[in-house]
Parts: structure tokens; sequence; C-alpha cells
């Protein structure tokens, strides 16, 4: 019962088969997926499939005789706390513009008091037809969030923008809609990934950070409704969605990139894993292998996290520790060192790489450990955390 309710709504068109990997992955997710179907969407895929996987039954009528009251669109309705309309046909979108009710989809729709998302998926030619566009600018105006779509081979195998997005997409996109705007009109500014500092044209000194933990946090506050910044070393990474990223290389670059916008951010959290030290003199070209011991002079890197908090009027600044031993001890001598109000902790041989993490928040009222999970919801929790000893505006 606890359960967010989600009605997932499809009309007819190819990308109805994505819909049920969709259901699983909702389901999985711990959503209770509730299906309704329009006659065009029953010519793509069954209503047994969905019902299947979804685990309830599947309507598709306004004029189910299963449904006591004769209202499947105010039950349906009043009992989610989401609608998706996955796939959304050129057909459905241009109903919902103009408030039409002609069958049980429309009809809740429009009977809603919930947020509502649509998935797009039609011809290249049908998305951008001027009608199509004029319904979509009013969808959006009414506060429907347009999830896509995609560009590529269509089924007509035309190329172009109107493919549904995937499955893993469209469940990405759903959590984070559902995300509290904690941090709606806050600027944040985040280093991720690792550094890589140049010993010649090929050869150079970084870590092993993946950069994963820092992009989850990137998305986590950008759900949140803050305009992110992401200031990126080298990883293999895509870019969360509407997240502006700089990419560097070397500890100076992030170091330059972080001075250059840190004055009018609100919150810096520095996760990149940034190398204490760079080569004095990298060699500009390839150093030849003559099986001789090399010798190489390394000097300090800024300290980039200690450089925002001691500035005159510091944004809100988060720090990270990722510690071999003694993760408490440590961690808090950071923190403590460098004046900020919150750090996070983790030891490293557990983390780095991997997808899931096991946190330690360090604040000025004691510890407060985050149990194993993956990194994206570890990031959602250390970002409502944050919400919570936030000053707000300085």
């Amino acid at each position: 019962m606890n359960k967010p309710q989600i009605v997932l709504g499809l009309t007819g068109g190819i990308a109805a088969y994505k819909s049920a990997e969709l259901v699983r992955l909702l389901v999985k997710q711990n959503y209770a997926v509730h299906v309704a179907m329009t006659e065009a969407a029953m010519h793509f895929i069954t209503p047994t499939t969905m019902q299947a996987l979804s685990g309830h039954p599947v309507i598709t009528s306004q004029w189910d005789a299963s449904v006591s009251n004769g209202m499947p669109h105010i039950n349906m309705s009043r009992a989610a706390n989401l609608i998706v309309i996955a796939p959304a046909s050129a057909d459905f979108i241009a109903k919902l513009a103009h408030g039409i009710a002609d069958d049980l989809l429309s009809t809740l729709c429009l009977a809603r008091n919930c947020p509502l998302l649509i998935a797009p998926a039609m011809n290249k030619e049908m998305w951008q037809h001027p009608a199509t566009q004029r319904n979509l600018a009013q969808l959006e105006a009414d506060g429907v969030q347009i999830m896509g779509p995609d560009s590529g081979i269509q089924a007509c195998g035309e190329e172009g923008l109107g493919r549904m997005l995937e499955p893993e997409q469209l469940a990405q996109l759903i959590t984070a809609s559902r995300q509290p705007k904690l941090f709606t009109g806050k600027k944040i500014l985040l280093t991720a990934g690792p550094t890589y500092e140049a010993i010649d044209a090929v050869r150079g000194i970084t870590n092993r950070s993946s950069g994963k933990m820092g992009y989850a946090i990137a998305q986590a506050a950008r759900e949140m409704g803050a305009e992110v910044t992401l200031i990126s070393g080298p990883t293999t990474l895509a870019t969360p969605r509407d997240v502006h990223q700089i990419n560097v290389q070397s500890a100076i670059q992030m170091y330059d990139a972080v001075m250059h916008n840190v004055l009018t951010c609100d919150i810096f959290i520095g996760v990149a894993a940034v190398a204490d030290f760079r080569v004095a003199h990298p060699n500009e070209q390839k150093i030849k292998n003559s099986r001789n011991n090399l010798t190489l002079e390394l000097v300090s890197n800024p300290d980039i996290l200690a450089q925002v908090a001691s500035l005159p009027n510091p944004p809100f600044c988060v720090g990270f520790a990722a510690e071999s031993e003694n993760l408490t001890e440590y961690a808090e001598q950071k923190r403590l060192a460098k004046k900020l109000p919150l750090l996070i902790g983790n030891i490293a041989q557990q983390a780095i790489g991997s997808d899931y993490n096991e946190l330690i928040l360090f604040d000025d009222t004691g510890i407060h450990p985050l149990p194993r999970s993956d990194k994206l919801t570890l990031a959602r929790s250390i970002m409502r955390y944050m919400a919570q000893i936030y000053p707000g505006d300085k």
C-alpha cells in the first residue's frame, strides 16, 4: 500500500513494445503500475502481456463491466500519484492539448489531479509538423512534462527525431520527476572524476576514480531543481541530463575552472579525486625507455576545496574523503581543518569503480551513516540531508 501508484497509458505505435520493459523496470523500482490501453495500442501489444508484467488488470474501456461504479477514469486517476503516457502518439498528444476526452485514457488524463508525463513516439515528419509542435507547446504551458523524443532509425526506415526514449531513460526520468525540488533557484558547482598529470606526451599520473559518485550527485542536484555545473576530469560517463559540463584534464585546469565559476554559485561540492602532486617539468615528447631508473620531480597541486572554503564569502562547501583506513578519524580531521559544514567519507577500496557504496556524513552534529546502496540513491540521500543543513541565501 505504500508503493507509489503509477498509471501507465499506452497509445497506438510500434514503440509500445518498449512499454513492456518500462513496466518491468518500474515494478523493480517498487512502483505499483496500473496499465490503461487505447484500442489502437492493442494492435501492437496485448493487455495480457501488460497484465502479466504489472501484476494488475489492464483497463481498456471506459465501459469496463468489471468496474463496479462504472467510472474507471475517476478510480484510476484518483488513486494515481503519477500518470505516464508511453508511447504518446501524435493523435493522443493532440487530444491532450485540446481537452478531448473520447476514450478511457484521454478521459482519465482530463480527470487527473496528479502530474502527467508523456513520451512522444512518431515519425519524424509527424514530430516536426507545426500542429504537433503547437500541441506540445500547449501541453508544456499546461504543466505536462515532455520526455524526449530521441533521434535515430525509425520503424518506417527513415532516420530523425521522433523515437521514444529507451525504457531505462524513461524510468530514470519518472523517478527524477518525483524528487522534491529542494534546491530550486540555487546554483551548484561540483567537481567529479580523476585528474591526469602528464609525465610526457603519452604517460601520466592519475588515479582509479570512475567519477560515478560525482555524476550521480550532479544528477540528483538537477532533479531537485538546482542549476548544476559539473567540472569533470577524464571519465567515460555521459553528462547527466540538463547539467552543464566543463571537461578538464589536470588539477591546475580543474582549479582554474572552479575559480572561474565559483563566485556565482551557492553551493560547491568537491567530489573529484584531485591529484595532490604533478610533475614539475613534463616532457613534451615521449620519454624513450632506456631501461634506466627515471626520477620525477613532483610539486604540490592547489587544494581546490580548501581554496574555495577560504574565500572571503565562500559558498556552502561540501567535501569528500576517500580513505583506505581510519575513516572516521581522518575524515573528521579533514573537515575541521578545512572548516567544512559537511564532509562525506567512504572507504576507497569499497567504492572505486563500483556502482554501489557505503557512506558516512560528518558535520557539526556528529556522524550519520548511509547504508550501502547504489550511488544515485546515495546521491539523493546526500542532497536531502544537505537541504536540512543548508543555511539558505548568503
